[in-house]
């Protein structure tokens, strides 16, 4: 498109794209209303975007207006009025995908972070236990939630629980850092700064199963208006207090910066009406179920039998051959089910040497083949340690549900607590922590139980996911800087994938799976964040 603009035009447009000329360009410091509404009109204009900007949003009575790096008035006025008309009275719920906020969330619990990072369409970083020390004390106090549902001698108990679980925690902290300083003594071609961070990163993987769920947090989050209308939703009818309230705190903030995306959320007939109806299935499913699962109590003492940490629970025999069909779909002009035929009727090897051609040459864990890996899929039953959980849990594109923290399912005991004469604190912490869960769930208040539950405590979700995202989760979760916890579990679903589900040809594709024991996790990777720096 040959758009010409006059000096005057270019002077007005010059602060808010990066170019003025090409056909590739980016709107800079406009408000996300305006981006968002400009976009959204763009759809339905013959013009140029930059030649709709200075028509639509920019041109007053009086000419060019906005110039010199302020927005005109005029230009917000008209996307409020567009997104009034487009998004609110014609639902276009695309439209509020077209604009986004960086949001942080700070003080949040360990359960509060879990409903935070839900959506599939959102950007995440949480503060890591594995780098952050919880021995601090920020206003006298250790850093971790205190439910407002519980009544005063509840909560003088809670308050005495977790002070005695982190106090143990702190004072084990130096004495697991000199144990493994004493077991990994520094390499001669690493830095003290990568050492130390090394034994510091073992060390608080090490402890942090003595944290509760009630640990507080900071998430940063970038999402869409859209992304951040059903986060609201959905936190407005949890039944906990401080997601509802925190819904609240976000909802104000965002109004700040993106009001005409958020006008539907407390809307009585349109946000409160839809949170009500998450609010009624989630109760109606609790109803329902009870009875059926207090059946099961004749089963207790097979459901009790010491689970395997991974099991796959479905997958297709099938899948490798689907996977050979949809591969060979791009290159053919043959429908869909005579390419499966033809896939079935193809001997191993052949079939071997597709998917050989189609993964190609893979030099890293970031190269993967194509959407052809999604003809399958498999669905692992987990049960493991709460913080392992955690890191899991942020892969949230694959199908992911868990269940409620709860001590039912016991804890894990890292060898490096026995070895260091810790065992006996670890125990300590457990126990009084599953006795305070059962106290604070015989007082009716079972959804507030998890907040007491330590991380070391095992907890049960499953995770289903295609051929092509389980290559990317697998492959990421079982590098050697991982925590041992999820690599272990990650290693599992491989050896599943290749010996349960019979898929070898798939499995050998994730060649960057790593099966080896590491001792030091974090030593190669600090090695070269140090050499990056270096050359920098």
């Amino acid at each position: 498109m040959d758009e010409r603009f006059t000096a005057e035009e270019r002077a007005a447009l010059a602060p808010y794209f990066t170019n003025l000329d090409g056909p590739v360009f980016a709107l800079v410091n406009l408000p996300e209303v305006v981006k968002g509404a400009l976009f959204a009109r763009y759809s339905r204009s013959p013009k140029s975007l930059r030649r709709l900007f200075l028509d639509e949003f920019l041109r007053g009575d009086g000419g060019v207006a906005g110039a010199g790096g302020d927005v005109a008035e005029s230009a917000r006025q008209r996307a409020e009025q567009l997104y009034e008309r487009v998004f609110v009275e014609y639902g276009d719920d695309s439209v509020a995908q077209l604009g986004g906020v960086h949001l942080a969330c700070e003080g949040a619990s360990n359960i509060l972070t879990k409903v935070l990072e839900w959506g599939r369409l959102m950007a995440y970083l949480e503060q890591s236990t594995r780098y952050i020390p919880y021995d601090d004390r920020p206003g006298g106090r250790f850093r971790y939630h205190v439910p407002a549902e519980l009544g005063r001698e509840l909560r003088e108990r809670y308050v005495a629980t977790l002070d005695r679980g982190f106090e143990i925690y702190a004072q084990w902290l130096p004495r697991m850092y000199a144990f493994y300083a004493a077991r990994f003594p520094r390499g001669e071609g690493d830095s003290e700064a990568v050492y130390r961070s090394t034994i510091r990163a073992k060390a608080l993987d090490t402890l942090r199963g003595l944290l509760p769920a009630a640990t507080v947090s900071n998430v940063g989050i970038y999402a869409t208006g859209q992304a951040y209308e059903q986060l609201l939703l959905r936190m407005r009818a949890h039944p906990l207090a401080e997601v509802r309230a925190y819904a609240d705190l976000v909802l104000t903030e965002l109004r700040k910066v993106i009001p005409a995306f958020l006008r539907r959320v407390d809307v009585p007939e349109r946000g409160g009406v839809w949170s009500q109806y998450l609010a009624e299935t989630r109760e109606a499913i609790a109803g329902v179920a009870a009875p059926m699962l207090n059946q099961m109590r004749l089963f207790d003492a097979l459901a009790d039998a010491p689970p395997d940490e991974v099991t796959l629970t479905d997958f297709d025999p099938h899948g490798e051959v689907k996977v050979v069909a949809a591969a060979l779909y791009a290159v053919s002009q043959l429908p869909d089910a005579q390419l499966l035929s033809l896939a079935r009727h193809l001997s191993a090897d052949d079939r071997a040497a597709v998917l050989r051609a189609y993964v190609g040459k893979r030099a890293n864990r970031r190269h993967r083949p194509g959407r052809a890996f999604e003809r399958t899929a498999y669905r692992f039953d987990v049960l493991t340690d709460y913080g392992a959980f955690r890191d899991l849990q942020r892969h949230r594109l694959l199908t992911l549900e868990w269940q409620r923290l709860s001590p039912r399912h016991g804890y894990a005991v890292p060898e490096a607590v026995e070895e260091t004469g810790a065992g006996g604190d670890w125990r300590r912490v457990m126990e009084e922590s599953a006795s305070l869960h059962d106290a604070i769930a015989a007082a009716g208040l079972a959804d507030v139980a998890p907040y007491a539950v330590s991380m070391a405590y095992k907890v049960r979700f499953y995770m289903d996911m295609n051929a092509r995202e389980a290559m990317h989760l697998i492959e990421l979760r079982t590098t050697p800087q991982g925590h041992p916890a999820y690599r272990r579990v990650c290693q599992a679903m491989h050896r599943l994938i290749a010996e349960v589900a019979g898929h070898r040809a798939i499995a050998d594709a994730m060649m960057f799976v790593d099966h080896s024991t590491v001792e030091l996790e974090r030593l190669e990777s600090e090695r070269s964040a140090e050499r990056r720096r270096a050359s920098n």
